[in-house]
């Protein structure tokens, strides 16, 4: 059969035939090319990880992620033609079938609501209004705008790198570096201090 073949769910569970990582969907198909379906075994459990953050729900997640790896099946060919590029391609269709299933239903991801994530920056937020500095700069923060907030909170006083912000809050990093820079001049204009000084090309 071709590679665009679109998989339908089996009528029936099929005999146990070695594949148990796979659905069953993709088990009925026994012509499944071994690169995908270890490309499938390593990559499954950490796409349907990072579905479940945003939907809150595992069955929801493993929905989206199941048409995910039909729509990876498809490509497969010419996702394989970019050298390099497998794994950002597949990651690609993993977070715009994400975005495109939350965006429908019109709500933000669930760990922005109720997540340890979102829980840890409420508690920071409440910690920073409660602390004293003495030029009011833990104060300034926790009266950052929401992303600048977070961004500032998770780069700074937790730790993170910009790669793992740029995956928590849902955005690339150089819009993370945005909302660095804006929240910094924020906090700068807040507490009166000088604008940082260019350096000339001789410094």
């Amino acid at each position: 059969m071709s590679d665009d073949h679109v998989y339908e769910p089996a009528p029936a569970p099929a005999p146990d035939d070695g594949r148990r990582g796979l659905p069953q969907a993709l088990r009925a198909r026994l012509d499944l090319p071994l690169d995908f379906e270890a490309f499938y075994l390593v990559h499954q459990e950490s796409f349907h990880a990072y579905a479940e953050v945003h939907f809150g729900s595992r069955s929801t997640a493993e929905a989206v992620i199941h048409e995910v790896f039909l729509e990876i099946r498809g490509g497969w060919s010419e996702l394989l033609k970019e050298a390099g590029n497998l794994e950002q391609g597949a990651w690609a269709i993993v977070r715009r079938a994400v975005t495109d299933r939350l965006e429908r239903e019109g709500r933000l991801p669930a760990f922005v609501i109720n997540g340890p994530i979102a829980q840890g920056l409420r508690a920071a937020r409440g910690k920073l209004q409660a602390m004293e500095s003495r030029r009011g700069l833990y104060a300034a923060i926790a009266e950052l705008p929401n992303r600048q907030f977070e961004v500032i909170v998770l780069r700074f006083i937790l730790g993170y790198p910009a790669s793992k912000v740029a995956w928590y809050i849902g955005v690339d990093e150089r819009t993370v570096g945005h909302h660095i820079r804006r929240g910094k001049e924020r906090l700068r204009v807040k507490l009166g201090l000088p604008a940082e000084q260019k350096k000339g090309k001789g410094q």
